[in-house]
């Protein structure tokens, strides 16, 4: 008897002591409402061992009824049922806010208490008392005691459970740990109260050791108390985002209840299934698995997210997917796929593109449209000087079939007549040549901005081009544009012509309507090198940009003309700029005196 009496002391200071030391690192902890739950509970578990220590140590040396230290022992087995029911809550909701219907839980502890304390005048909580639980003789209230204790144990247990169930993941690993550590005290006193094991009142607490040791691991293993699970799984459920967690043996562990509406799935037909027997089956057997495999054993070796992007036909639904590896100091946890929806995004870009291509190609046809009007303007001209040459060649003609024979008709004439002729015949070729020069630029401009086609210009080429199909709008808007070009001759530069002539163009032709009329006003157009790039800058005197369409250049579709304009010269233009020529546009304006926009072209 003395040896098992003080095999018990020694399980008991050691369980003190573990308790003592938990309870004390816990402490030092940034607490939230989990930590300090769990302190009191501790703490309490701390006053209930020293409370049986004590009497077991002193109640025979000094002739002390133990049922006084029971006074101070019942303490911490009586709000500890409550403190571990708020636990579960907490656990359950993240926090628990005491309002007033929760203080109705302290009710029958406080009544415990006063009743024991005063047990020696109605023993309605013992009518004989024994630390031998089997030679103890019960009161009527102890069993309503006991019985809410059990109650409020097995709802905890219950909470911690069935949240386990919905999220048995990572997390469950800290509930089962908690639940195995939790039975075993409540089975062991259910037991003895119930007589059927023999059983002092010192064996509880000494059940309650294995439970601080199964408590231990998960608060330091499995990182307990720092994790809010259910809250968590709370939040993710409400992601618009889904997601869903495989193990090691690529097997479904985890997952939200987006994920499960986005597919219209049970969750009885994807936990514990593996993920590719799934992927098959939304992905209707294309090679999608064999991409995702390969991304998932990338992902673990490099510890990095790798981004996919995934069309699911059947379901008509495209995803970002990102595949991130869940490590815990250097131990592998999962895999987390997490699928952003993208499809209403990726079907108002196709929208988008597609209303944006229809409004380029409107933009382009009106340019084009009215720069052939400009364009057979400035035909018109050599049309009727090659006509009076044509007229003037006619006269010749006959003039010599006239002289031929005609003896006063000397050599002399005859060379005058051809050369008059030749002189004829070169203004034709001019007028032939610059009308030639007009259909080539003509045509060239008929393209759209997408046109990858390259070729090789100098910029005295691009002055000539833009010279040809401006001079019309120049001219009757009664506008100067004065070329300044500092380039070699011999310096050529790659790309597409044509559109790069449309960008300046375009510039040019925002210029002239700056002015809003006026007319015998200036845009300047320089031609220079500046660190290995062609610099094309066309500078205006018209007053400069509004705040309101600076900010907005280059970044979205704007225009200054209402809605005679759509914006999408510059806009075009800047992203043509950028995609065709790996160049750069950019623009300087001050109030009242200007604008200046330059185009970068690389070498």
């Amino acid at each position: 008897m003395l040896a098992s009496l003080s095999t018990t002391i020694i399980l008991m200071i050691i369980c003190f002591i573990m308790t003592l030391i938990l309870s004390t690192v816990l402490s030092k902890k940034n607490k939230n409402q989990l930590h300090k739950i769990f302190l009191a509970i501790f703490s309490l578990f701390i006053i209930w061992i020293l409370g049986l220590l004590f009497q077991i140590t002193l109640s025979s040396r000094f002739e002390i009824n133990p049922i006084y230290f029971d006074y101070f022992i019942y303490i911490p087995i009586c709000f500890m049922p409550v403190l571990f029911f708020m636990l579960s809550l907490t656990f359950a909701n993240t926090k628990f806010k005491i309002k007033s219907p929760a203080l109705l839980l302290f009710i029958i502890p406080v009544v415990s208490l006063l009743l024991l304390w005063t047990n020696d005048s109605h023993h309605f909580f013992y009518k004989v008392y024994s630390t031998d639980m089997s030679q103890t003789v019960f009161g009527v209230y102890f069993y309503v005691h006991s019985i809410y204790t059990y109650i409020l144990y097995l709802l905890s247990l219950t909470i911690l459970v069935s949240y386990s169930i919905k999220n048995s993941g990572f997390f469950s690993r800290q509930v089962i740990l908690v639940f195995i550590g939790s039975i075993f005290p409540i089975i062991t006193n259910a037991l003895g109260v119930l007589g059927l094991i023999p059983m002092t009142i010192y064996l509880t607490p000494i059940t309650f050791a294995i439970a601080v040791f199964f408590y231990s691991l998960a608060i330091f293993k499995f990182n307990f108390l720092s994790a809010t699970p259910i809250a968590l799984q709370r939040i993710v459920d409400r992601m618009s985002d889904s997601y869903i967690v495989i193990n090691e043996d690529n097997n479904i562990i985890d997952f939200n209840q987006t994920f499960l509406k986005m597919f219209s799935i049970q969750d009885k037909d994807l936990r514990n299934k593996n993920l590719f027997e799934i992927v098959n089956i939304l992905s209707k057997g294309d090679n999608f698995s064999q991409k995702l495999s390969e991304t998932i054993i990338q992902a673990k070796q490099k510890n990095i997210t790798i981004k996919l992007e995934k069309h699911f036909s059947s379901y008509n639904k495209y995803f970002n997917i990102e595949v991130t590896s869940i490590f815990s100091k250097k131990t592998f946890l999962g895999t987390l796929i997490l699928l952003k929806d993208i499809t209403q995004h990726t079907i108002d870009m196709q929208t988008i593109k597609s209303n944006q291509e229809t409004l380029i190609e409107q933009e382009r046809l009106a340019t084009l449209g009215q720069m052939i009007g400009g364009i057979a303007h400035n035909l018109k001209t050599p049309i009727m000087s090659i006509s009076g040459a044509a007229e003037g060649l006619s006269d010749l003609t006959k003039e010599y079939d006239a002289s031929i024979g005609d003896e006063e008709v000397t050599e002399e004439d005859h060379h005058q007549i051809v050369h008059e002729m030749d002189e004829w015949i070169d203004k034709i070729k001019t007028h032939l040549s610059y009308m030639s020069d007009v259909i080539t630029a003509v045509k060239g401009q008929a393209v759209t901005f997408s046109d990858n086609s390259k070729n090789s210009f100098t910029a005295k080429d691009l002055v000539k081009h833009v010279d040809i199909l401006m001079r019309h709008e120049l001219k009757h808007s009664i506008i100067n544009l004065n070329t300044f070009v500092r380039v070699d001759d011999s310096i050529e530069f790659t790309g597409n012509i044509n559109s790069l002539v449309q960008v300046v163009n375009n510039i040019i032709s925002n210029a002239i309507q700056a002015y809003n009329g006026k007319p015998n006003e200036n845009i300047d157009l320089y031609l220079y090198q500046e660190d290995n790039k062609l610099i094309i800058k066309i500078q205006d005197y018209a007053g400069g940009l509004p705040d309101k369409v600076k900010n907005k250049l280059f970044k979205e579709m704007i225009t200054t003309k209402g809605k005679n304009g759509t914006g999408l010269g510059l806009f075009m233009s800047y992203s043509n700029i950028k995609a065709h020529f790996n160049g750069n546009m950019r623009f300087e304006t001050t109030k009242g005196e200007g604008t200046s926009f330059y185009i970068e072209i690389p070498e």
